[in-house]
């Protein structure tokens, strides 16, 4: 359970938690990779004799159902937390979940990879549950399993199967949506595995894993990584144990979750590659991802809207299709969810004013992928925790130097002015340009009136 805390509200804890479930560390962590890294350490001192051994099987055995309904629970929660009734409430849940994420991680921390690393594998697999649902509504998708899950299911309404009590559309969350979430929180789990440490921290721990590989590092990364991860979802997860007293619903459970395992490999594998295959609602999210929760010494969150310059190369390479990086576009737009706005309003008559303001991207799908759907963070250069929702449009927008250019004609002393208002210190004042082309919401976020970006305004 979440604790209490003043300065957070139910949402956000729920969301820290979850965040916790899946890559808390730790021996007092019950979470995803926790588990996954102690698999992982066990396997490598028991012996082929002792795994015949059926007191340890039975030990193994336990553990592998415990991990399996861990992961579960995760992924089911994650579904309560981010689909809705409908279409617009389901993405509303989403921008919220994609957006607390975001809001939470100290963007100006210089020590900033170890914080990424945590909270990517949660942003990546929600964002692949978004990709999936838009590329079966748009009948994209062609892969045989998914399709057979959705026989019989109106397509409009993939988005808000979750609610819904018909058999077939419960079929569709469970075998295809929670296998999805599975896949892309174990993506990458046999990083945990300790030849990945090797290689990752040296021989005696004590290298940075965030540094820059070698070539010859890399390769055997990625195939360490590969081989474990299967393992992983084959002998540490495995098939769920089946609760009842129906032998029908258990022979129809046993079943699904043998297929569920073989779809859940052929997911990791062909999202090495995906060409035109399913694997890319992982790949194009994981790249999207490890752009946006970087984990590398260059990070710099200015330069997250450039996101979509690092897919479309990437689709140009031939390493994940083009049509999906646009569908997922379509659904983020150029800025991430949380990014901070920078904008010049203008008033009734279009008449920009003398001042910029500050606004938070908090909404999916917005009309045009360039012009963000925000909600205002600042009011006359104050802030406030009660903004309306507005579209930046782009000759608004301080992001883009076109727009920046227009601001020129302010004075030195004008834009000091601003800063002073802006922001909380000197110090703060002294790190930032004086024409800003974004800001960090993270200290306005960390009050708990400010964590409430997508309540509807009244």
């Amino acid at each position: 359970m979440t604790k209490s805390s003043p300065h957070q509200t139910h949402f956000t804890r729920q969301v820290r938690w979850l965040l916790d479930g899946v890559s808390g560390r730790g021996h007092s962590k019950h979470s995803v990779i926790q588990h996954a890294t102690t698999f992982f350490q066990e396997s490598a001192f028991i012996s082929s004799q002792e795994k015949e051994d059926s007191a340890q099987n039975k030990l193994l055995t336990a553990q592998r159902i415990h991990n399996h309904a861990h992961l579960n629970s995760i992924c089911l929660e994650i579904l309560t937390l981010t689909e809705g009734n409908n279409f617009a409430e389901t993405n509303r849940k989403t921008a919220q979940f994609l957006g607390t994420i975001q809001l939470i991680t100290d963007t100006e921390n210089h020590n900033i990879a170890r914080e990424n690393e945590k909270n990517r594998r949660l942003y990546r697999a929600i964002l692949s549950l978004r990709l999936l649902d838009n590329l079966c509504a748009n009948s994209i998708l062609k892969e045989p399993y998914i399709l057979n899950c959705l026989e019989g299911v109106s397509l409009d309404k993939v988005h808000q199967l979750s609610g819904m009590k018909e058999d077939k559309t419960h079929r569709y969350v469970s075998q295809v949506k929670v296998s999805i979430l599975m896949a892309g929180l174990l993506q990458d789990i046999g990083l945990c595995h300790p030849k990945s440490r090797k290689i990752l921290e040296g021989e005696d721990g004590t290298e940075d894993p965030f540094r820059e590989l070698s070539s010859g590092e890399r390769k055997a990364l990625n195939n360490i990584n590969f081989r474990e991860t299967c393992h992983y979802i084959e002998a540490g997860i495995g098939v769920g144990n089946y609760v009842g007293n129906c032998k029908e619903e258990r022979d129809q459970y046993d079943e699904d979750e043998k297929v569920r395992i073989v779809f859940l490999k052929q997911l990791i594998k062909s999202s090495l590659s995906p060409k035109e295959d399913v694997g890319n609602v992982l790949k194009i999210p994981q790249i999207y991802t490890s752009i946006i929760f970087s984990t590398k010494n260059n990070y710099d969150y200015v330069l997250l809207p450039k996101v979509y310059h690092v897919l479309n190369k990437h689709a140009e390479l031939g390493n994940c299709s083009k049509t999906v990086v646009n569908h997922l576009y379509q659904i983020t737009g150029m800025f991430p969810q949380g990014y901070g706005i920078v904008y010049m309003p203008t008033d009734i008559t279009g008449i920009q004013s003398d001042c910029y303001e500050y606004a938070i991207v908090n909404q999916l799908y917005p009309d045009n992928p360039i012009q963000p759907l925000c909600r205002m963070a600042t009011r006359r250069l104050s802030f406030i925790g009660y903004g309306q929702d507005i579209e930046i449009k782009k000759v608004n927008n301080l992001y883009f130097h076109e727009m920046a250019k227009k601001m020129t004609n302010l004075s030195k002393e004008r834009l000091n002015e601003i800063l002073q208002l802006l922001c909380s210190n000197a110090k703060e004042r002294s790190n930032m340009d004086l024409l800003p082309r974004c800001w960090h919401p993270n200290n306005f976020f960390s009050l708990k009136t400010n964590q409430k970006l997508w309540n509807k305004f009244e």
